[in-house]
């Protein structure tokens, strides 16, 4: 077989392929054996007539050829993609030009392309990840956290702030709805906990016991409830003193410095393994982002929408739960859930065009020795020969499928290494900081 392109305009391109008469003396005795296992001739099993037997009983040759030739031309056409290593994305428009009827099988098939993006300050990027340094303010609302166990409540008489606790009577009523509005007597509420509404937390700040505060918040899309809050009570926290006594007595260390050394370090882990672990997803979040929306094909992203969706229904399915429950948990509607699935899968194909990208513009494709190791793991992965997996990837038309996965990794492992990480506060995190490893230690 014989496969040559050229290029035609908007990322399109047009394949011409040759297929020789030895293929296609093989793709005509594969469709003859796949019509002897179907037709039923007298005197004969299915699957143990003779070729010329068969060939006198569908019509003669040309319609066994014609079924060849449609069983067949999506292995010439997968061949045609490995010979030219070009990058199809989306079904081709195939013709065939000669050899239908007999000679030389040549057919045309022209299919959109990959687009190439182009990148512009990749170079100087800045992904902002959680800081993996623990503040002192952090540090003390932990050891709050403990001291609260065995705090005291006192009642206050002065302005609402962020903490108190206020006993409510308090009474939720949607709008437009004709249900029953939602009351409860004395509800205890945490100011700052958000467990109402974030407005309550803001309007609720300065009030005093006895007042009474209305609030409307949104509770889902197109719809708002209003909280009517009568404030009963006000009660303060209020934490014993951190001793070296109290310490010992309430918790598993002996004294209060020891006792702020072992939040500090169990902390700093936890804070640095938050940090390494949304390392490379906010990376690549901040590279696609680079890619512009004019660049992204539809084709694509309706392509990873759909694989999203398909994933999804397998998942839900594993959980025993259909697609009408998952919507209710989740209090999505289908249309909300498939514009956040289409938008997951118009960002992942911004990161795969990036890396792409950043792949040609820094050199990093894939090197023979590379790919070849890549390959034998996968095939010990899926436990295959290589040398199957091989063939399987060239027939198949995925060998620059293959190699661009190897190529990607290679640019991931180069944008961590050149990307500057910064917390939220724009400040500069230090790299070997990101490089610790938090396992646990065992104690010499």
């Amino acid at each position: 077989m014989r496969a040559t392109f050229s290029p035609l305009e908007n990322n399109r391109i047009k394949l011409v392929v040759e297929v020789d008469d030895t293929e296609m003396s093989t793709a005509i005795d594969a469709a003859a054996a796949s019509l002897a296992q179907q037709v039923n001739i007298k005197g004969f099993r299915k699957g143990k007539v003779p070729k010329q037997v068969l060939i006198a009983n569908i019509g003669g040759i040309g319609v066994l050829r014609a079924e060849a030739i449609r069983e067949s031309l999506p292995d010439f056409y997968a061949r045609a993609i490995s010979e030219t290593k070009v990058d199809p994305i989306g079904q081709p428009d195939v013709n065939i030009t000669a050899g239908e009827d007999e000679g030389l099988l040549v057919f045309e098939a022209e299919v959109d392309i990959r687009p190439e993006a182009n990148l512009v300050g990749y170079d100087a990027l800045r992904v902002t990840i959680p800081s993996p340094v623990v503040g002192d303010d952090e540090i003390e609302a932990q050891i709050n956290r403990f001291r609260e166990t065995d705090a005291v409540l006192e009642d206050v008489d002065r302005p609402i702030i962020t903490g108190d606790l206020v006993s409510m009577d308090i009474r939720a009523e949607q709008v437009g709805s004709d249900a029953e509005p939602l009351e409860m007597s004395d509800f205890m509420y945490t100011v700052g906990s958000g467990s109402i509404a974030p407005e309550v937390d803001e309007l609720i700040l300065g009030l005093r016991a006895g007042e009474e505060l209305v609030v409307t918040a949104a509770s889902e899309p197109g719809r708002n409830v209003i909280y009517t809050m009568q404030l009963k009570q006000v009660k303060e926290r209020i934490l014993p003193e951190l001793t070296d006594e109290w310490v010992e007595e309430n918790t598993e260390w002996p004294t209060a410095d020891e006792m702020r050394d072992a939040v500090l370090t169990q902390m700093s882990k936890m804070k640095v393994v938050e940090a390494q672990m949304s390392q490379r997803d906010a990376m690549l979040v901040a590279l696609g982002e680079l890619v512009l929306d004019d660049v992204v094909p539809a084709v694509l992203v309706d392509a990873e929408a759909n694989d999203r969706m398909h994933d999804l229904g397998h998942r839900l399915a594993q959980q025993q739960m259909n697609l009408e429950q998952f919507l209710q948990a989740t209090g999505q509607t289908p249309d909300q859930l498939l514009a956040a699935v289409r938008a997951d899968g118009e960002r992942a194909v911004k990161i795969d065009l990036a890396l792409r990208a950043l792949v040609k513009a820094e050199g990093l494709e894939a090197t023979a020795d590379e790919i070849d190791e890549e390959l034998h793991k996968t095939a010990e992965a899926m436990s295959l020969e290589p040398a199957m997996l091989r063939q399987n990837l060239y027939d198949t038309g995925r060998v620059v499928a293959f190699e661009s996965e190897v190529a990607k990794i290679k640019a991931s492992k180069w944008l961590s290494e050149h990307v500057t990480f910064v917390d939220h506060l724009g400040i500069v995190i230090d790299r070997e900081l990101l490089r610790e490893d938090q396992s646990d230690e065992t104690d010499e």
